[in-house]
């Protein structure tokens, strides 16, 4: 298993940037492909804990799954990690998690204090 894992989105440039910078600096990440391998809400709220954020920071609320979910500011920690779990969209990318700690990738240099 690697040292350091990317959840990333190959068609969103700050997740490759991130990840090229990465490899930049000689960490060859595992590359999880969250939109395939969909993280269930066991392992969002793993995530978030490293993180360090509640589920309303991790959220894309401009995604079109989060209105048709019926998600607002006022929804709980709950309601959005079920939504993040079931339309992965919803998660802002890219996280990257080393040991106990992750970072979200924007800017993509956030994970230079990671590394």
């Amino acid at each position: 298993m690697a040292d350091v894992t990317i959840f990333h989105n190959p068609r969103c440039s700050k997740s490759r940037n991130t990840l090229a910078l990465l490899e930049e600096n000689g960490v060859t990440p595992e590359v999880v492909l969250y939109l395939e391998t969909q993280p269930d809400a066991a392992e969002i709220r793993s995530l978030l804990k490293k993180l360090g954020i509640g589920a309303h920071e991790l959220v894309r609320k401009g995604e079109e799954e989060f209105k048709t979910c019926g998600l607002t500011a006022d929804s709980s920690e709950s309601d959005i990690i079920a939504a993040m779990a079931a339309h992965p969209r919803l998660i802002e990318r890219p996280v990257v998690v080393k040991g106990n700690r992750a970072v979200l990738g924007r800017p993509p240099e956030n994970v230079l204090d990671l590394i």
